[in-house]
């Protein structure tokens, strides 16, 4: 039997008579997301590995303090964007991925499970998360509020690492995916691959320099552009020097990120039915 202080989280570890008793008080539901693309050669490309542990921590600490929060079956493929080239790659088309989360959430609320909070880590999945919470809301009144982690990382990093560190650190392949990688999941990281940082690529034809993904600059003016993540990245690495990622940095931003999820579905719960 699962004890008290060490409780089942993950919803596909409950059993059906677990479920029957657990779901009854209609818990909060962590819907975990991410993508399978190229986060640089050191790095899994699986970076919903990391998505889905930040849930399970969160879910965990919500417990403790009193909010019953469990995890759903993460969704690891997002939706398609820039990484498409990448071998090994996985992505499905955002109409795809849009009428996925529709099932899923019209799956749990047919049950009466209403408290979903979407934990995501790929840009490609907000647009069709937020059609789908715009939909819900609209046709059933209920809120589906998500929480994008890299994006509330780089608020964090600042504050946590400094600002200069956080500065030359950020970026895609870096931080803050590879340094909590190193505190989260250091048997699947490769430390001895991290590459040495380099620029952003010049978009060949037009001769501008990339600022981002789809992006480019022409006197100060940003140009959008429809290049692939190659075109403009090294080896999956974007502006941040992963050489000064590390699992110290990690277990703050780890422990900070964890926290903001299992304050906000406490504050989650305390405003819904």
């Amino acid at each position: 039997m699962t004890s008290l202080t060490h409780p089942k989280v993950h919803m596909g570890q409950i059993t059906g008579g677990e479920a029957r008793e657990l779901y009854a008080s209609n818990p909060v539901i962590l819907l975990p997301m991410g993508s399978h693309e190229d986060q640089g050669p050191h790095a899994p490309m699986g970076d919903y590995l990391l998505a889905e542990k930040i849930a399970e921590i969160a879910a965990l600490q919500a417990t403790a303090a009193g909010t019953r929060t469990v995890v759903a079956p993460v969704l690891p493929f997002g939706g398609a964007d820039f990484f498409g080239p990448m071998i090994g790659g996985i992505a499905v088309t955002p109409e795809t991925l849009t009428s996925v989360i529709g099932d899923m959430v019209a799956s749990l609320h047919r049950n009466g499970l209403t408290r979903l909070i979407v934990i995501n880590g790929h840009g490609g999945n907000v647009g069709p998360i937020l059609e789908v919470a715009r939909k819900v809301k609209r046709e059933k009144g209920f809120v589906i509020p998500s929480l994008y982690l890299w994006r509330i990382a780089y608020a964090l990093m600042p504050k946590l690492y400094g600002a200069e560190l956080a500065a030359k650190v950020a970026g895609h392949g870096a931080d803050p995916l590879t340094s909590l990688g190193l505190h989260l999941m250091p048997e699947v990281w490769r430390p001895d691959l991290i590459p040495a940082a380099t620029a952003l690529k010049r978009d060949p034809l037009l001769d501008l320099p990339f600022t981002g993904l789809g992006t480019a600059s022409f006197d100060g003016a940003e140009v959008g552009l429809p290049n692939d993540y190659d075109d403009v990245y090294t080896q999956g690495v974007g502006k941040g020097d992963p050489r000064l990622c590390s699992p110290e940095n990690g277990q703050r931003l780890a422990a900070e990120l964890a926290g903001i999820v299992a304050r906000f579905a406490a504050h989650f719960a305390s405003r819904t039915a």
